[in-house]
């Protein structure tokens, strides 16, 4: 995504600038792109970005009125003030010697200061701005994306074992450490300071005791906290120069904020992602919303024969778009963010609302049970669930805004934000450190969020939400019947047990999922890997170079491929893993 990238370094100039363009050029993904680059060789500061003509973070570098202090920027900050622009961080830079802590957003910049003779590298206090770094013996490497820091250090290409057992049990790398050995990531909140060329200091400008430390409120006074952040700082995060668009979904999330968002009928315009079966819950409730709010309402729908046609190619840019961060599951997200981005270039969204405030874990390990993994991989997966209890040994909700966000969230995040700007309030920081005021019971049910937007638009509190929420009570028989058909889909989809793909082979020619799919649901990857993309998952998992792969037993990849695309069996998770790794090694490592 668009972002930063340099190197800070002794070295002369003549030596350092050449591997500054390489590393800018392996960013610059899409035309509507903009580049540029920024050096002091007194500082030993080498640094370039990319970023979205017109988006907050364009018109880099920043400088002082006497040009002794420049900002590289990128992200976006929403302050506690109004107005805001990306001139205003260097205001904040100047005037506030505990910058950047009073920056609100996701965000990572460079900072190079003449008067002091220092560089500081720093991030948001979430760590959602992704900064890769690795430390040579006479340079510091710094890029929004690994594949950066690989282009000019190649000896870097190789998959560190311990990532890779993460990555297939638990759908991310943990701790702020990549795929790539020698290539770590920023913590949350970094601050990191550089004189003369080197590494001088790794700071932290924010502690996550500073929120969990604060006294609770009782229930209704936790209430209307909550309410007034909510009210005051929503706003914010509908400002700038560019035109907004709304995700909606049929859950609760999107909802508080039109609530309490009062818009001009047709001035925001809406959409929701589809499927080709069906309108799914999701697409029939939000119909309704935007209807009630008066705002047009689009489908991008996902499915059809131009997605199909050319997944291969969303395959294997949505794993290198993210470094891996991202499995093939999520192509049809680039799909449908580049038909978003033609609606707008910003996409308000409801994410993390459901996690901040009704603490949902939105992750955890899946030890894998098929045989497909060679057993030296074994003692690696066996150590990623370890590693996963040992994060939770903390304040619920620090384990969900500093480590779930970052480290599972943050490769759909960087996918999304290749094309367009990903705005939620959800992470504001007066709002979050408002949460980590909440009693238990706040986080149980979702009673809290009903009465926000009862209190906000009456009206919307009267459609029922996509899992029955609101509106009108379902009757028992109701509630059970549509529980029952929300778990018969995952049943048709990634949860069919063997015996019945078996039987479900049988009965294809009637296609009997139809009953089931779309409901909720607008990717059916069980379905499309026996159907549609068969020859695809053969073609790249039968290839030679797959079944030699030192992490995996060649002999069962082939089985389990056959057995899926020919529908003798349900292997969707395995699946999604082996073309994920073998995408990654073809892009990042053979690439050496």
């Amino acid at each position: 995504m668009p972002g930063i990238v340099g190197l800070i370094t002794r070295r002369p100039r003549e030596r350092a600038e050449p591997e500054l363009l390489r590393m800018l050029e392996t960013l610059r993904h899409e035309p509507f792109y903009g580049t540029g680059t920024w050096i002091d060789e007194t500082l030993g500061v080498y640094v370039g970005w990319t970023v979205r003509k017109g988006s907050f973070a364009d018109g880099m570098p920043l400088r002082n009125q006497r040009g002794d202090v420049a900002l590289v920027f990128a992200g976006e900050e929403f302050p506690g003030r109004d107005g805001g622009s990306a001139p205003s961080v260097l205001d904040i830079y100047e005037s506030d010697a505990t910058f950047p802590a009073a920056l609100n957003g996701r965000f990572h910049g460079l900072v190079a200061d003449r008067r002091r003779r220092t560089a500081t590298l720093f991030d948001d206090r979430y760590g959602m701005q992704r900064l890769y770094y690795h430390r040579a013996t006479d340079a510091f490497y710094f890029a929004a994306e690994a594949k950066a820091i690989l282009e000019v250090r190649p000896e870097l290409r190789t998959i560190d074992p311990r990532a890779l057992g993460e990555l297939i049990t638990c759908g991310c790398v943990l701790e702020n450490r990549s795929l790539f050995p020698g290539i770590q990531v920023l913590p949350p909140a970094a601050a990191w300071l550089f004189r003369n060329g080197a590494l001088e200091r790794t700071a932290s400008y924010f502690e996550p005791q500073r929120w969990e430390e604060q006294e609770p409120l009782a229930p209704e006074a936790y209430y209307h906290a909550l309410r007034d952040v909510f009210a005051r700082r929503l706003p914010r995060y509908f400002g700038g120069p560019e035109p907004i668009a709304m995700s909606l979904t049929g859950g609760l999330d999107t909802r508080m904020i039109l609530a309490w968002r009062k818009l001009r009928p047709r001035s925001l315009p809406c959409y929701t992602f589809g499927g080709t079966i069906r309108a799914c819950r999701d697409v029939r409730v939000v119909r309704a919303v935007a209807r009630a709010c008066g705002q047009d309402h689009d489908v991008i729908r996902i499915g059809d024969a131009d997605f199909m046609s050319r997944f291969a190619h969303y395959a294997e840019r949505t794993v290198y778009l993210t470094d891996g961060c991202a499995d093939v599951s999520r192509a049809p997200d680039l799909y449908a963010n580049e038909r978003a981005r033609d609606i707008a270039p910003v996409r308000m969204t409801g994410n993390y609302g459901s996690e901040v405030l009704r603490g949902v874990r939105a992750f955890k390990p899946i030890v894998p049970r098929s045989g497909l993994f060679h057993a030296d991989l074994h003692p690696h997966v066996e150590a990623a669930a370890d590693t996963y209890r040992a994060a939770l040994q903390c304040h619920p909700l620090s384990f969900i805004v500093f480590r779930q966000a970052p480290w599972h969230h943050y490769g759909l995040l960087a996918l999304e934000q290749t094309q367009l700007a990903v705005r939620t309030p959800y992470l504001d920081d007066e709002l979050v450190r408002t949460a980590f005021r909440g009693p238990a019971a706040a986080f149980a049910s979702p009673d809290l969020c009903l009465r926000l937007i009862g209190e906000g638009d009456p009206e919307l509190l009267r459609i029922r939400t996509d899992r029955g929420l609101a509106g009108s009570r379902l009757t028992a028989a109701a509630r059970v019947m549509q529980e029952t058909l929300f778990r018969a889909e995952y049943v048709y989809d990634y949860g069919m047990p063997q015996w019945l793909a078996r039987m479900d082979r049988v009965l294809a020619p009637i296609h009997l999922e139809r009953l089931f799919l779309g409901r909720h649901k607008f990717t059916h990857f069980r379905v499309w890997y026996r159907g549609p993309l068969a020859a695809y998952v053969r073609e790249v998992l039968l290839d030679p170079r797959a079944l030699s792969r030192p992490y995996v037993d060649g002999r069962r990849l082939q089985e389990v491929v056959m057995a899926h695309t020919t529908g003798r069996g349900n292997y969707t998770w395995d699946l999604h893993k082996a073309l994920t790794l073998e995408l990654v090694h073809r892009l990042f490592v053979d690439a050496r």
